[in-house]
């Protein structure tokens, strides 16, 4: 193949890509190998490639691709997930758009239009992967609701509501008013938000005394049931018994007792509002007091809101004020900061609301899930600190409302026959729900013969994270069929990679459903990487604006290159400052790797004696890449990819390309010998299956080039390098080398000596540094000879290496007068600048007053300036 000038990643990308497809490379079946097992953090069916799954996906595909190398059966199992809100969301958004609303359709309908919404615009994201790179087996592509997956999620909603973790409650829940569904704590985001603290009279009933209560929403003063006092609060002693009259409705409330309230917040008198507040529904179940839900599912007014009926709960706040305001109810208010929950996909604020709802008991669910993490070390965080975090949210665990008021999901398995509370059953299918049904009525004697048409099912479908909890199960039909070859090959997986946002989503519940359904970890290991950020440390969003298009940094810089600039800056757990230089930068490695590929492709190889420079280069450098690899082996051992790449770039860039090609090069239009130019290759392909992982479509290129391969050949399949004993002493001869030709390197810059001139170089060996790296000092600093001497040498140019000394003898090619001129010009001005700092240090008074770092920082300057006349001296007595 002819070699290109220079490398063009949109030229070699799609081949590659479709070479490997073609190939079966990235398949895997059980077999007798180990197996490597990921499965993917299942992205939205309506997402898009942003920066976020640009850096997991990349690590992923690092770890995949790495393990394939090393002869593993490697698994990287693709798909997506449902994401009830947000496609619902889109698919209603569609509809409006058509002209229809959902409330007109029927379910079946509008699951019609979803599915249509899903096969045109869902899986993108998918195809995007390939660009990157990422080497999924897209043959098991799974999506959460695939017949097999939705029927795993149904198998276990049925099994955990048989073993009575499931129960249907009352409960006060999270109300996202724009979706129309509840939602879990952990779908609520709180964010500090700048509002009003409004000060309101209440008239004491039969009395003209008023009590004053402070409140944030005053819209909710019409669902007010009582007030409360602490007991122990004296100011309010009298009012023990009495009753206080709402404001606008007019409604008699009860004055209660309880030590639940701060005396020290507002005005020591609290309004209770059951409806709608989490703390006075607990007050209200206590006291036995009326509950009056004043919200519309969407929140706004109902019948309770009286005038204000139909009206949105934010439009209601600012008019309620003005109208108590204008009927001497409002006292005053204050600018207050509170934490306002947030919807987490819609970012509407969350509304309180009592609901039937299903729940799911988590405390037994999460005790071997937290020793898992926190006592047995059976799943390892990396960085280990979200342990912490973990622990945090395990221990102080909540029951998971798992029932969402949408359409799009599976639906709840509970079906209703009666009018009663409790005729229902559970079951897979209607059909089993009958058969249960009835079995139950004939146990309890009851005369009814049921039908099909007797049951209608629950029209709430479950919480996403129902189905993507089971997800490394229920991927290998582990749920459905627990003992099939797949789930127990490919079962506990290896590494999760994801980013600490969902540890409570989907990490700890995966956790738990592994104890639950398999009594095993899902995972060994989980990889939590930091955020995307921009430059000012914003988090990189499509509503600011500052995320760039993940595609056109690809098409711009190569799938490599962006590859390699995420990570070279992405630690664990550490958020990403993302630069587009970054990117710039890994295009610039790419371009280095195939300039050095140029470069020894195009050598004239010849049967020649190897010379000894290149003998040693390439010792040194076997002995450095093997030192390089038990570096990367360790990075790779404690998850810390980006320090794994890091130490492949510099052996690449610096010890590859700036020190052994230069080493081994031939003259100048000569040939190098076979011997050394095979060594060369051999390196160079080394490399290459180090940098795979990192830049695969890069280095399949080169490899490709190197020589003819067969499909079996391939890169992508190749074998890992095994680690081998380093030569600890050609390393450290080769290091104290590489500083004698850097002296030499600045003498000749310094003093304007051309590379070509050939420089003769004197040792002082102190140190007693052996000759075996004298061959390469020779080529590479021009040197025609390296003598020993036994004492400094004069009229030399000299420098010092540790205890060494090196000196250069003045030739014809220095101009001495001038380099006398110039030395005396400097001595001149340091000798100048060393008075100017002793004069201020023998000013007692700034000794005295100035801080001591500052004073230690004049003495430092005066000291560095002192040895430097002392060099400078000696350079002129040599030269004079």
């Amino acid at each position: 193949m002819q070699i290109a000038p220079k490398y063009e990643p949109s030229r070699v990308e799609d081949k590659w890509y479709e070479y490997w497809m073609e190939h079966d490379f990235f398949s895997s079946k059980p077999d007798d190998r180990e197996p490597y097992t990921i499965v993917i953090p299942p992205p939205n069916v309506t997402g898009v490639l942003h920066m976020g799954h640009m850096l997991n996906n990349t690590l992923q595909d690092v770890l995949i691709r790495r393990a394939r190398l090393q002869g593993k059966n490697a698994c990287w199992v693709p798909g997506m997930d449902h994401a009830s809100i947000a496609t619902e969301a889109k698919v209603v958004a569609k509809l409006k758009e058509e002209g229809i609303s959902k409330a007109d359709i029927s379910r079946d309908e509008f699951l019609k239009h979803a599915w249509e919404w899903t096969d045109k615009y869902g899986g993108v994201i998918l195809e995007q992967l390939k660009k990157l790179g990422c080497s999924c087996d897209w043959k098991r592509t799974k999506f959460t609701m695939d017949d097999d997956m939705s029927a795993s999620v149904i198998k276990v909603f049925v099994d955990l509501y048989e073993k009575g973790l499931i129960y249907r409650g009352h409960r006060m829940v999270n109300w996202d008013p724009e979706a129309k569904t509840t939602l879990s704590d952990e779908e609520v985001i709180y964010e500090e938000r700048e509002g009003l603290l409004y000060y309101v009279a209440y008239k004491i009933e039969g009395s003209d005394e008023k009590v004053i209560i402070a409140t944030t929403r005053p819209e909710t003063i019409l669902g007010d049931t009582a007030i409360c006092i602490n007991p122990n609060d004296e100011r309010y002693h009298h009012l023990k018994g009495k009753r206080a009259i709402v404001p606008i409705c007019n409604r008699v409330i009860p004055i209660i007792e309880d030590e639940y309230v701060d005396v020290e917040f507002g005005t020591g008198c609290l309004k209770v509002t059951p409806a709608h507040d989490e703390n006075d529904k607990n007050l209200g179940d206590k006291h036995g007091l009326e509950i009056i839900d004043i919200f519309n599912e969407d929140a706004s007014l109902n019948a309770f809101g009286l005038h204000y009926e139909g009206k949105d709960r934010f439009v209601v706040r600012k008019e309620i004020a003005k109208e108590l305001e204008e009927k001497g109810h409002l006292v005053k208010t204050e600018q207050y900061t509170n934490k306002v929950g947030l919807s987490e996909r819609t970012k509407a604020v969350i509304e309180p609301r009592l609901s039937e709802q299903w729940f799911l008991k988590m405390e037994d669910l999460a005790k071997p899930a937290i020793d898992a993490v926190l006592k047995t070390g059976e799943v390892k965080f990396y960085p280990k600190k979200f342990e912490n975090i973990y622990r945090h949210w395990m221990e102080n665990i909540r029951d998971w409302n798992i029932s969402r008021q949408l359409w799009w999901g599976q639906q709840i398995p509970a079906y209703y026959y009666g009018d009663g509370k409790d005729d229902f059953v559970v079951a897979e299918t209607k059909q089993e729900a009958l058969d249960k049904a009835q079995e139950a009525l004939n146990s309890r004697g009851t005369e009814r013969s049921l039908t099909l048409d007797d049951f209608r099912q629950d029209p709430d479908v479950l919480d996403t994270w129902f189905s993507s909890w089971l997800w490394p199960i229920s991927v290998f039909g582990g749920i459905l069929d627990p003992e099939n070859e797949e789930v127990n090959y490919y079962y506990p997986t290896n590494d999760l990679v994801t980013g600490p946002d969902i540890l409570f989503f989907w990490v700890a519940r995966m956790i738990m459903a592994g104890y639950e359904f398999r009594d095993e970890r899902p995972f060994d290991n989980v990889y939590l990487t930091g955020l995307v950020r921009d430059k000012q440390r914003r988090k990189m969003s499509k509503s600011l604006g500052n995320s760039p298009d993940a595609l056109k940094l690809i098409e711009d810089y190569g799938a490599d290159g962006v590859r390699v600039g995420l990570l070279l800056s992405s630690a664990a757990g550490n958020d990403l400052l993302f630069d587009e230089a970054l990117c710039q930068q890994g295009k610039n490695f790419a371009n280095k790797i195939w300039n050095a590929f140029r470069l020894v492709k195009g050598w004239e190889v010849a049967a020649i004696d190897q010379p000894e420079a290149a003998k040693i280069g390439i010792d040194w450098y076997t002995a450095r890449f093997n030192q390089v690899l038990a570096e990367i082996e360790d990075h790779f051992g404690k998850y810390r990819i980006s320090d794994a790449l890091m130490a492949i770039y510099k052996l690449v860039w610096d010890d590859f390309c700036s020190w052994l090609l230069e080493i081994v090069k031939p003259a100048y239009q000569q040939p190098i010998d076979k011997k050394t130019y095979e060594a060369v290759i051999q390196l160079f392909e080394k490399n290459l299956k180090l940098l795979h992982p990192f830049m695969p479509f890069l280095t399949e290129e080169v490899w490709q080039h190197i020589s003819e391969r067969t499909p079996e050949n391939a890169l992508c399949i190749a074998d890992w390098p095994k680690v081998a004993e380093a030569d600890k002493n050609i390393i450290k001869a080769f290091d104290f080398a590489a500083e004698v030709i850097a002296g030499v390197r600045t003498i000749r810059k310094e003093k304007n000596i051309p590379q070509k001139e050939v420089l003769e170089l004197m040792e002082l060996n102190v140190e007693g540094v052996s000759s075996k790296m004298d061959a390469i000092i020779k080529k590479l600093g021009n040197i025609s000879e390296i003598a020993t001497v036994t004492e400094p040498v004069d009229g030399a140019l000299s420098f010092r290496i540790k205890s060494n000394e090196y000196f250069v003898p003045l030739g014809v090619a220095i101009d001495v007068e001038a380099e006398i001129k110039k030395l005396t010009e400097e001595l001149d001005y340091i000798r100048g600048f060393l008075q100017s700092v002793q004069k201020k240090l023998s000013n007692e008074r700034f000794v005295n007053n100035a801080p001591p770092q500052v004073v230690e920082l004049e003495r430092k300057k005066a000291a560095d300036a002192e040895a430097k006349i002392e060099t400078l001296e000696k350079s002129l007595a040599s030269l004079e």
